[in-house]
């Protein structure tokens, strides 16, 4: 058991191993670290440290710029005050008494957190000279922080504002036992080894130009060429399953978006300009588009289900601080789809894009998935749109979809946004991590607020059920996820390059670039390297490259007239005749194998 101490002084015990202990560790030694810091570097000021999955942070006001020695002074320091066995001391606290404490301090941001909060209980936690303005729990004393490790310097802004003071943050894990931190820092590694950032840029996929404005992705031609298989294969797929394919422009009038609401509500997130002295918005969704098509003529119940699906391109401002890599931008294109149907045809149409979320999802070899339905709140139904039936019909469309392919879900509580109950995909990579994808979405608001309608076997207009669904999200999220996923061996049918012929010397290049022009015409993706290299070299180059085949040729294959097969995974295949590597690669790319 562990003890712990809340704000009011109660001594508590809590398991070990539960999330709650975890946590509250986390946090204890986020304080420890801020005293650390504070003896190591008076005049210090502090931001705020909380406990966050895997680990902790603190943000910290100085002039003086942390270096990875500094760390190690940190984490070294933490460990001789953890020894002490420190006792984390609470106080409940006015308000008056808060402000004058941490302003004799000098704690500015500390006393604009007690302004924000103080109509709420007010308390403190002190740790040896450290005091901090805290809610906790807290660990009893500083005695079972042993395991932890102190990783990373990351700059921030207060409260996550640009226009704000900007603070250094430190970030650090800790656990109970040491081989929960040998393991967690091993998986952070081989985190790094794949983090999407690093392998776009040794494998020349993408780039981010801070000239050109953050957040915003250049596609490399070999990134590009990536892009434009998966966007051939999900057209194919949508075509398929009877979606029309749509295109919409970039910008449209702001009273379009008065209407959607979006000005409204998310006007702190568009791009907007003036055109002949009128407001224009960059579009940040497609839907309002999708529904001008939709309502460009009438339809009758006959024409229903109507499915458009775009790949579009929108622009939503995110803070500098959230940016990260492809996963996070300004700029991305979502593999948008929106349906219009009857009430009568929604479990069928939910159905539809189940099967092909699931489809596709595999096919990029993501087995593993959660999937969480969330709803409304039913003690709070004011804050949602559409009456009691409309939600009612649409959560047991959704179950009865889920429940005929026997997909489980987590229900997630209050979880829904105010105009309709939706299906969140969180895939499970190679890693363990989850990241979000697929949703599939009912819309009470928009049918209304534009009248969307169609004409019923009445002859009566009724409103249409109208589904928002992507299957991939953001392409750009996407892709930076399926580097990770493959840590940049991407599977076959995606790779830029199928196999690089290495001859051996530069009189066997006339026979690789013949070798080649002879795969180009089977419709692989083939290329030379005759560089004056060694074999050696090239292979490994080719390695790093993650490059699925190299085939070596010299003298022994002109003769035979047969190449000598190698490949990223298993290394040297052997001889293969060339029709018969041919046909192998096909056959591969056909299936979509997830392996050469």
């Amino acid at each position: 058991m562990l003890e712990i101490i809340t704000r009011e002084g109660e001594i508590k015990k809590i398991e070990k191993d539960s999330e709650d202990a975890l946590e509250i560790l986390r946090h204890s030694t986020a304080h420890l670290m801020a005293l650390a810091v504070q003896e190591l570097f008076p005049g210090t000021h502090l931001g705020v440290g909380p406990a966050i999955d895997n680990g902790f942070y603190y943000d910290f006001q100085i002039d003086h710029k942390f270096t990875p020695e500094d760390l190690e002074k940190i984490e070294k320091k933490m460990k001789t005050l953890a020894k002490s066995n420190l006792k984390f001391e609470p106080e409940i606290i006015d308000y008056d008494k808060a402000l004058s404490l941490f302003k004799d301090m000098g704690e500015e941001l500390k006393c604009e957190l007690i302004e924000d909060r103080k109509e709420e209980k007010l308390s403190c936690f002190k740790l040896g000279k450290f005091i901090d303005f805290c809610i906790g729990p807290h660990l009893r004393s500083t005695k079972p922080i042993k395991h932890f490790k102190l990783l990373s310097i990351a700059g921030s802004y207060w409260k996550g504002d640009e226009k704000r003071e900007q603070l250094q943050r430190i970030y650090g894990t800790v656990f109970f036992k040491k081989e929960d931190l040998e393991s967690h820092l091993k998986f952070l590694e081989e985190a790094k080894k794949r983090d999407h950032r690093r392998l776009g840029k040794e494998l020349d996929l993408f780039s981010f130009h801070e000239e050109a404005g953050a957040g915003f992705v250049y596609w490399h031609p070999k990134g590009s060429f990536i892009r434009n298989i998966i966007e051939t294969f999900w057209k194919e797929e949508h075509l398929k399953r009877g979606y029309q394919l749509v295109n919409i422009p970039h910008i449209a009038k702001h009273t379009l978006w008065e209407r959607s609401g979006h000005y409204s509500y998310y006007k702190e997130n568009m791009y907007t300009l003036k055109i002949d002295e009128e407001e224009y918005v960059v579009k940040p969704m497609n839907c309002p588009g999708h529904i001008l098509i939709y309502k460009s003529h009438l339809h009758s119940y006959r024409e229903l289900p109507i499915r458009f699906a775009e790949l579009g391109t929108v622009y939503r401002y995110e803070r500098s601080g959230t940016l990260h890599g492809m996963l996070r931008v300004r700029g991305f294109t979502q593999d948008d789809g929106h349906i219009f149907c009857t009430p009568e045809q929604v479990i069928d149409e939910i159905d539809g894009v189940l099967d092909i979320c699931e489809y596709m999802l595999n096919v990029f070899g993501f087995e593993n998935y959660e999937v969480e339905l969330s709803v409304r709140d039913l003690n709070n139904k004011e804050k949602y749109a559409g009456t009691d039936e409309e939600w009612e019909l649409a959560e047991n469309s959704l179950i009865k979809a889920m429940e005929k392919r026997s997909i489980k879900f987590k229900r997630m509580e209050g979880e829904a946004v105010f105009y309709g109950p939706k299906i969140d995909f969180k895939l499970i990579d190679s890693l363990g991590r989850k990241w979000q994808c697929s949703t599939v979405q009912f819309d009470f608001t928009l049918p209304r607020r534009f009248n969307v309608t169609y004409i019923g076997q009445d002859s009566k207009e009724h409103l249409v059920f109208m589904v928002h669904r992507a299957i991939m999200g953001s392409l750009e999220r996407f892709f930076g996820t399926l580097i990770e996923h493959y840590a940049g061996a991407f599977p076959l049918w995606l790779s830029p390059e199928h196999a690089r012929v290495i001859p051996v010397s530069e009189k066997f290049h006339e026979y690789a670039h013949s070798l080649k022009e002879s795969l180009l015409k089977e419709g692989l993706r083939i290329t030379v390297d005759d560089r004056n290299e060694k074999v050696g070299y090239k292979i490994r180059e080719a390695q790093i490259q993650k490059i699925p085949y190299m085939l070596v040729v010299g003298e022994r294959e002109v003769e035979s007239g047969n190449i000598s097969v190698r490949n990223r995974y298993e290394g040297d295949l052997g001889a293969m005749g060339i029709e018969d590597f041919s046909k192998m690669v096909k056959n591969l790319i056909d299936k979509k194998s997830i392996k050469p």
